[in-house]
């Protein structure tokens, strides 16, 4: 069996940047696998898999909301923090949120490189033709918004999984942070669940010295409910107890 002598697999990245411009690059990315042998631990075999094409872009124009749509489906991503699990986003609401985003790092593919990205070749036209974001997939995202003087905050990072631990993600943040810093903006924060505290940990992101926490605004008018004399917010498929107004006098 091909499994067996194998202990220990670690993944390393390679990103190898072929062009770039103002507004975009060419990066090919793979990633390399190192499996560590059975019977002697000391020898490693690295598993390359082949280089896949991907186009960066931080032009607003390349962002289609309907695209980034079809993105957040895949990636199982709400851009909402209390979301109704049962519907998208609105589009027009997320037309309006990209253009007062500071920032927007786009991401492209091939979609047949994606769909046949388990074999272990590709076809020559795949590397020869240019990627594209007029004609080809969008695989990953993430904006920035920013007050221009002081600080900015990256939302909605988001990788295709069938194109995670290739170091897109890395890129995204970098190429964000890369454009803020360059503004003179420095303090820079993410907002991110437990799960990607990880990732942001490596990509150069830290606890503050506030130890600071996100806070969402739950008391709305339309979506609270009353029950029993209590009133209550709906947060995604739980139900918050909304405490009582004091009344000063």
């Amino acid at each position: 069996m091909a499994a067996m002598g194998v202990v220990a697999a670690y993944t390393h990245i390679h990103v190898t940047e072929v062009f770039s411009s103002k507004s975009m690059e060419l990066k090919w990315v793979r990633t390399r696998i190192t499996k560590t042998s059975h019977f002697n631990k000391n020898k490693e075999k690295n598993l390359s898999t082949p280089l896949l094409p991907v186009y960066i872009s931080t032009n607003p124009r390349h962002v289609v909301p309907q695209q980034l749509q079809d993105l957040c489906s895949t990636c199982n991503h709400s851009f909402q923090r209390f979301p109704d699990t049962s519907e998208p986003v609105d589009i027009n609401k997320l037309r309006i949120a990209l253009s007062h985003s500071d920032v927007l790092v786009s991401v492209f593919c091939k979609p047949n490189i994606v769909d046949e990205l388990g074999k272990s070749s590709f076809s020559i036209v795949d590397f020869l033709s240019p990627v594209s974001p007029s004609r080809d997939l969008l695989v990953g995202f993430g904006r920035a918004v920013s007050d221009f003087g002081l600080t900015a905050s990256i939302y909605d990072l988001m990788v295709i999984p069938s194109l995670r631990r290739m170091g897109i993600g890395k890129i995204i943040v970098k190429k964000i942070v890369r454009m803020l810093t360059n503004r003179d903006i420095y303090d820079i924060a993410a907002l991110c669940s437990e799960d990607e505290r990880l990732f942001f940990k490596a990509c150069g992101f830290a606890g503050d010295i506030l130890d600071s926490t996100t806070m969402m605004y739950t008391r709305t008018a339309s979506s609270a409910t009353h029950e029993g004399g209590q009133a209550f917010t709906r947060a995604g498929q739980k139900l918050l107890l909304i405490p009582p107004l004091i009344k000063r006098h």
